[in-house]
């Protein structure tokens, strides 16, 4: 049982929302652990859906053209608004802030803005780049291959502002390569209830955005990095890239690693257990 009055603040990655925590946060509020669950700048409540996917027949050409109406949100507003939601939860003291996939990128900048209102910052199967160094640089980077995500993609980011999918697609190859990219050990009908909450367009700009690390900033946080070994949307090796640079950076503050045998959605997967192994953190 947590013995820690340390709030738990969990930031979803891209196409998704607060509601992928919902179980974890459950089971940190079961024993006692304030816990909360935001959304990131143009995800949830905060997202909007380009037009042509509310117009039927679908046209295929508007699916890959049309301007996102996400596309003005970049990692500046993103982490801003991600640090006014920690002094939020927080009420001006340090929180320990659970990040996963793109939301880390977010998580990052936050840290760097206020490293004292952070008081551990854990990245789950989450981008965790590098000193100016954006998290698009890792997508095509050796270790990133064989990722099921930009095979997934709709139309190209760079004329449409945003990373786009076909979450309503009825081709049964696409469905079953997003639950692979997704949710691969996440029971089938969990996975498609949880396909479609999902959003389209996640923003390009915030994966475009870079962070300057400094020693005294993202570099004295505490972290820890929770690997997914089935990991189909960051893969396993590129998940160890993000911890050996980190270290070789910040060598006086070496990254603590825990191990989940689990896709990239654990919080579905295996709720109960990741949240165990944050609440350990302190």
């Amino acid at each position: 049982m947590s013995t820690s009055s340390t709030p738990l603040l969990f930031v979803h990655g891209f196409w998704q929302g607060s509601w992928v925590w919902s179980e974890v946060v459950v089971h940190a509020a079961s024993v006692g652990r304030p816990a909360a669950a935001v959304d990131l700048a143009g995800h949830g409540l905060r997202a909007r859906r380009p037009e042509c996917l509310s117009r039927r027949p679908l046209e295929a050409e508007a699916l890959a053209t049309e301007v996102s109406p996400v596309a003005g949100v970049d990692l500046d507003e993103a982490g801003e608004l991600l640090l006014s939601q920690i002094k939020a939860v927080g009420r001006g003291n340090p929180v320990t802030v659970v990040a996963h996939s793109m939301g880390g990128t977010v998580l990052t900048r936050a840290a760097q803005l206020a490293p004292e209102l952070v008081a551990h910052a854990v990245y789950l199967a989450a981008f965790m780049p590098a000193s100016d160094t954006p998290a698009v640089a890792y997508v095509n980077s050796p270790e990133g291959e064989g990722d099921l995500i930009m095979p997934s993609l709709r139309a190209d980011p760079a004329e449409i502002g945003a990373l786009r999918l076909d979450l309503a697609s009825d081709d049964a190859e696409y469905r079953q390569q997003l639950r692979d990219a997704f949710f691969g050990d996440v029971e089938a009908p969990v996975a498609d209830a949880a396909i479609a909450l999902m959003t389209p367009d996640a923003p390009a700009g915030i994966a475009l955005g870079a962070t300057t690390l400094t020693r005294d900033g993202w570099g004295s946080v505490p972290r820890t990095y929770v690997t997914c070994t089935q990991d189909m949307a960051i893969r396993p090796v590129l998940q160890q890239k993000f911890i050996a640079d980190a270290d070789a950076a910040f060598p006086d503050n070496p990254t603590s690693v825990a191990v989940l045998d689990a896709s990239h959605a654990p919080y579905l997967s295996m709720p109960c257990q990741l949240a165990d192994i944050v609440m350990e953190l302190g």
